[in-house]
């Protein structure tokens, strides 16, 4: 049984035309979170890959450094509900918090929460890839794209290195995507190093302070980014590109490890 899709049917219209058929829509899937016996947070996702998002959203949240913090982690998907004993207590006072504004490493101020100023981090990888490398890689992420092809409504995060694609999740949140991401390289006790992560949607803030906390150097994305997300990713020491379509991108910040620039143009490395 296909738990991340549904069949509906629908009145398709095309011009004066219009007939009855069969279309495949996501799956909204609502998954509460128990943490040490008590309820931590309800979130909506796709119901696939769910031990990895929870894992992933634990990180991101800052209740759990490394996987190994996870005691036990049970999933009942017919009541929704994922159930995870910790090695340390959790403080759920913490937890959903008022943004405050504080110091990104001492050169803008910018809005995040708690828990982000403290688990963020500032990129140390400096490998590089090339504009064509980029373009491939982007390319090949969404040839990997079978359940947006589907259905349409879902985002797409993945890592990758020069040679192609690693690991990619799918998930109606892109912030799930992403956490997905996240609790996999947990999970599996992957490097980021020398690798890249590749996004389906806005780079915003939060997707970029995901980012951040699980080490990347680089970010490509086909969409557009914000500013609050452009001046973290200055601050961290993020290479964010966007609208990465075809043969074209453009390169916000540290251009550096996308090619060498000049006055004069760009030297692929």
């Amino acid at each position: 049984m296909n738990l991340e899709t549904r069949s509906w049917e629908i009145h398709r219209y095309s011009r004066n035309q219009q007939k009855k058929e069969r279309d495949t829509v996501a799956a909204e899937y609502p998954l509460t979170l128990v943490v040490n016996g008590e309820e931590f947070a309800t979130m909506v996702c796709t119901p696939k890959n769910l031990e990895e998002l929870v894992t992933g959203f634990l990180a991101s949240e800052g209740v759990i450094l490394l996987n190994k913090e996870i005691r036990k982690l049970d999933i009942d998907v017919d009541r929704g509900f994922a159930y995870i004993e910790t090695t340390r207590p959790v403080s759920s006072a913490s937890h959903g918090q008022k943004r405050w504004l504080g110091s990104c490493c001492g050169k803008s101020r910018a809005f995040y929460f708690q828990n982000d100023a403290a688990t963020a981090k500032t990129a140390t990888d400096q490998t590089t890839f090339s504009p064509e490398s980029c373009y491939q890689l982007m390319e090949m992420f969404q040839a990997e794209a079978g359940m947006f092809k589907q259905t349409g409504g879902v985002h797409q995060a993945a890592i990758a290195d020069r040679n192609g694609i690693i690991k990619a999740y799918a998930d109606i949140g892109r912030h799930n995507a992403l956490d997905k991401l996240y609790g996999y390289l947990l999970r599996e006790k992957i490097s980021t190093k020398g690798r890249v992560v590749i996004f389906s949607g806005r780079i915003s803030s939060e997707v970029l302070l995901k980012v951040s906390k699980m080490r990347f150097g680089l970010l490509l994305s086909k969409s557009a980014p914000t500013d609050l997300a452009l001046e973290l990713a200055d601050d961290l020491n993020i290479t964010a590109v966007g609208f990465v379509r075809g043969d074209r991108m453009n390169v916000y910040t540290h251009p550096e490890r996308v090619g060498v620039f000049s006055e004069g143009g760009v030297t692929i490395e």
